[in-house]
């Protein structure tokens, strides 16, 4: 059977990041046809209509499951409805993207990623800095060997400033809205799973995350299946940009990367040297990922093979999220089996 030639889009949930993705699969990937975008906000969906080449809008997501004519759905809305939208285009046999987390809630993530192996569609996960050209020349070198057997890693992933407080009070907190992408990216990385975590916290930024039961500033410790050690540096607010290093440490030598800058051009007088500060933030930092991920989705389900970021690849970062708020609150290393 000959390989089917494009694929089908409904963008669920037109906010920034589905925008982001709709304005991709309508004017940069050429086998990507999107057909309707809907949102709660009825303006907001029109918006994203008109600037996606006029194409169909809604205010009720249904409206896309039951039309025959897409193949499948980017989920873009808020958490609290992952899960259920999940189950919900799995019935309706849509193949699925849906940006992180699937749920706070490890019971929904399940119920959710059964529906999908029930339906037999494919699901990926929106981890987007898996596909930044940078995190994967540090994975290329782990997973060759060129660095030789990986003993240390530093993740440093800190914000140009804090979300809004009411954002915050829903999000499920610094480990969940933030950490999320570290943790996968650590799983990403090193090539191992993580069976310990030990987190340390504070509010150094803003009391009000404080107040609102969230913390700001926190260093996470893992340690990995194949003896390695990692720790994640994160902070709500870095005031010179978006801050995000990473390096690993080997038997044979050392990968890191460093902040992305707008341009490389340097500034020297006699009294400094000095350039722009990094792009400040990760709508700009990691444009290029959020098109390769959903092309490389588009690529899995036209020619049936692995999405690159699975149903379980959703699901572990939460629990290492859990882990995490569990070592903090009670002051001690936390196994990843205690979550499960």
């Amino acid at each position: 059977m000959a390989e089917q030639e494009k694929l089908t889009f409904g963008v669920i949930g037109a906010g920034r990041i589905g925008r982001l993705h709709a304005q991709h699969l309508s004017q940069r990937i050429a086998r990507a046809d999107l057909l309707m975008v809907s949102d709660i906000d009825e303006e907001a969906a029109q918006q994203c209509a008109e600037a996606c080449n006029g194409i169909r809008c809604s205010t009720d997501y249904h409206d896309i499951l039951s039309d025959s004519d897409i193949d499948a759905v980017l989920i873009c809305s808020s958490t609290d409805t992952h899960a259920q939208i999940i189950e919900e285009a799995a019935a309706a046999g849509k193949h699925i993207f849906c940006e992180k987390p699937i749920d706070h809630d490890l019971g929904k993530i399940d119920q959710a990623l059964a529906a999908v192996e029930k339906a037999g569609v494919m699901l990926q996960v929106g981890f987007n800095r898996r596909f930044d050209a940078n995190y994967r020349r540090v994975r290329q070198a782990v997973e060759s060997g060129e660095i030789g057997e990986p003993h240390l890693m530093h993740i440093i992933s800190r914000d140009p400033g804090p979300p809004p407080i009411e954002y915050i009070k829903v999000s499920g907190g610094i480990f969940l809205d933030m950490t999320i992408h570290d943790f996968d990216m650590a799983r990403f990385l090193m090539g191992s799973e993580v069976e310990e975590v030990y987190a340390a916290g504070a509010v150094r930024v803003d009391p009000a995350i404080g107040d609102a039961g969230d913390l700001d500033t926190v260093m996470i410790t893992l340690k990995f299946a194949n003896g390695a050690i990692a720790v994640i540096d994160n902070s709500r607010k870095a005031v010179y940009g978006y801050d995000q290093r990473v390096e690993v440490f080997g038997s044979k030598g050392c990968i890191s990367t460093a902040n992305s800058y707008s341009n490389t051009a340097t500034v020297q007088t006699q009294d400094e040297i000095r350039r722009d500060l990094p792009l400040n933030f990760f709508m700009d930092r990691y444009v290029d990922s959020y098109l390769d991920e959903t092309e490389q989705f588009l690529q899995a389900v036209l020619t049936k093979s692995p999405v690159p970021v699975s149903g379980s690849d959703g699901r572990i970062p939460v629990v290492m999220a859990r882990a995490s708020r569990k070592s903090y609150e009670e002051n001690r290393p936390v196994r990843m089996d205690e979550i499960e």
